[in-house]
């Protein structure tokens, strides 16, 4: 199978590497003709126009890994050639948006996968396998906490949701197994934080999931204190027993006693491509499909209305 990039940045060039290691690159498209530079000597067409690497190349998918706010142009553009395509979050800033982008791909049976990496991290699988064998009963309650200082240039105004909180609210999902019924949320910016107009920079919220299951999540990208990993710290109480997951370390509590898990092998741990190569080789639905992230963006789009709004917002995810 052979693959159009389209994006070379900084998250782009980590794909080419990847698909090129794989075997698996057709072309390279990046309007940014600067940017060839990063290719070497690689022997890959390069293209500053989709449309016209989408009419010479002969490729079986596309991956997305522009900016934000070009993701529906290039997968439409992708769809118009019935590519199958692996995108980088968000489907969309724009939640109508993202379910019109998704109604297409389903209504015109094209492969559609966001590339949600954190959750196949080995320590989330190793958490969900843990979760799945009841070691703690029956799940109850999620508390997340994520503190970094993250000020990077973006060509986008920053949102704590948009850009971090969106993996965290998706985590929430996969390790529950249960979707989202009601959320309130404070999105804000501290008294630490940098001046950028329109920043969204620290958020709250409080889910009420599926079967009384609840979660709390606290982050910040402008933390001046002890940063907690990607994945943030968890706490996951249960019927049974707790789970606690701090710097990537899973201890067990039971009955006072403690057991930490270091060993994560035999876990179902593979990355989004290895995942999307295999949905389309299967004929499945991806883990991570468009229409499964649809509910993980639900979460993001009602939490900013509950904290425009000051009230508990209904997550309503539509059905395509």
């Amino acid at each position: 199978m052979k693959a159009i990039l389209v994006g070379l940045g900084s998250a782009g060039f980590s794909w080419y590497k990847r698909l090129r290691d794989r075997g698996l690159l057709a072309a390279v498209v990046e309007v940014d003709s600067t940017m060839k530079a990063k290719m070497n000597e690689d022997p890959f067409p390069f293209y500053t126009s989709l449309e016209e690497a989408l009419q010479c190349e002969q490729a079986d998918f596309l991956v997305n890994v522009t900016s934000p706010m070009m993701h529906t142009v290039v997968n439409n553009a992708a769809f118009d050639h019935k590519l199958a395509v692996l995108c980088e979050k968000p489907i969309s800033f724009d939640y109508e948006e993202s379910i019109e982008v998704v109604a297409r791909a389903e209504r015109e049976k094209l492969p559609f996968m966001i590339a949600e990496n954190y959750r196949r991290m080995a320590c989330i699988r190793k958490m969900k396998q843990l979760l799945d064998e009841g070691v703690i009963g029956r799940l109850s309650s999620l508390d997340i906490q994520f503190y970094r200082y993250h000020h990077v240039q973006r060509r986008y105004t920053v949102s704590i949701l948009d850009d971090i909180g969106v993996h965290h609210f998706d985590l929430i999902r996969y390790l529950s197994g249960k979707e989202g019924k009601t959320v309130q949320a404070k999105l804000y910016n501290p008294v630490n934080a940098w001046e950028e107009d329109g920043a969204v920079i620290n958020a709250y919220a409080f889910l009420e999931l599926e079967g009384g299951i609840t979660a709390a999540y606290n982050a910040s990208i402008a933390s001046r204190g002890s940063e907690t990993p990607w994945i943030g710290n968890w706490r996951l109480e249960g019927t049974e027993g707790a789970m606690e997951v701090v710097n990537m370390q899973i201890r067990v509590i039971r009955d006072g006693e403690v057991q930490l898990f270091e060993d994560y092998s035999g876990v179902d741990e593979t990355d989004t491509l290895t995942e999307f190569l295999a949905s389309l080789q299967e004929g499945r639905e991806a883990e991570t499909s468009g229409s499964d992230y649809l509910k993980t963006g639900a979460l993001v789009h009602y939490a900013k209305l509950a904290s425009e709004t000051g009230q508990t917002q209904e997550i309503k995810v539509p059905t395509l």
